[in-house]
């Protein structure tokens, strides 16, 4: 928004004339002097380490979650969406400083490049002016948020390309029952010498309980992976119970640096990215302005 500011000088000069006199010269009373306007604050919604995000961006940002969330017809409640959106403008900002320190920064010919191709993807300029104003941008704020996204990308890829592509994995097979007394029927069938492929077959048919490589911190049952990586190869363990159910595993086999799987090594990355989010958040100055 453009403020302007409209002065009009009134000049007024009184000319005293006398027909035999000489002329006077007129008096004139000082010119007030006008104040500068004083530079309005813009609101803010957010702040990391001192840079900002405008209230008008986070209520963009909130909309654009609302609409979202209608199409895919899910809800949360106000309180949710505000959260998830104050965490990802802040993770935004962390990242894009992060990338800022290492040296990277976006260009307007980079910026621009991008711009262009965005609009010949959706097939034309007009399109993605469309696509603007549907999505409640305009094009000054898209600009500075694909500006960030880039420097954010840079930066999370950074991050995640720290992963390697092996890792120390196991492969397990396993016994799953819902319920207690089973599960300790078959470890009773295991002591007695019953085959743990013979018995995981007749529960799961297709797979025969196979689970597959994993490294630590791939699964979602974290008791079920600690008692994987304990055990000793051609060995299966005491009942463990999780979320899930109640399990018996055996260790097929053990490789130190065993190449990861394309979900194995998504998940670790994400984790990483997820730890080192947590630890820049632990140093920096995070104020939040909206309730």
């Amino acid at each position: 928004m453009k403020y302007i500011q409209k002065i009009l000088l009134i000049s007024i000069f009184a000319f005293l004339l006398s027909s035999c006199g000489p002329r006077e010269t007129p008096t004139l009373e000082p010119t007030a002097t006008l104040a500068e306007p004083t530079p309005t604050e813009v609101p803010m919604a957010l702040k990391v380490n001192g840079e900002g995000i405008t209230l008008e961006e986070y209520q963009a940002e909130l909309t654009r979650l609302q609409q979202a969330q209608t199409t895919l017809s899910t809800t949360a409640t106000p309180e949710e969406q505000r959260d998830r959106v104050i965490e990802d403008l802040t993770d935004q900002l962390l990242l894009a400083q992060a990338a800022a320190q290492n040296g990277y920064s976006v260009d307007d010919a980079t910026l621009q490049s991008r711009i262009d191709s965005l609009a010949s993807d959706m097939g034309g300029a007009d399109k993605l002016s469309a696509w603007l104003s549907a999505n409640a941008y305009t094009d000054a704020s898209f600009r500075v948020a694909l500006r960030r996204s880039i420097a954010v990308a840079w930066q999370r890829d950074q991050i995640i390309n720290t992963v390697p592509e092996t890792a120390d994995q196991v492969h397990v097979r396993q016994l799953l029952v819902q319920d207690e007394a089973n599960a300790q029927s078959l470890y009773t069938q295991l002591q007695n010498g019953a085959d743990f492929a013979t018995l995981a077959y007749k529960l799961d048919p297709t797979t025969g309980g196979d689970l597959g490589w994993f490294p630590q911190g791939y699964l979602t049952q974290s008791a079920v992976e600690d008692a994987a990586f304990a055990l000793e190869v051609g060995k299966y363990s005491e009942i463990i119970q999780s979320d899930l159910g109640y399990h018996i595993l055996y260790l097929i086999e053990r490789d130190a640096a065993h190449p990861l799987s394309v979900d194995a090594r998504r998940t670790l990355q994400q984790q990483r990215l997820d730890e080192w989010l947590t630890a820049a958040k632990g140093t920096s100055k995070i104020e939040i302005l909206v309730k």
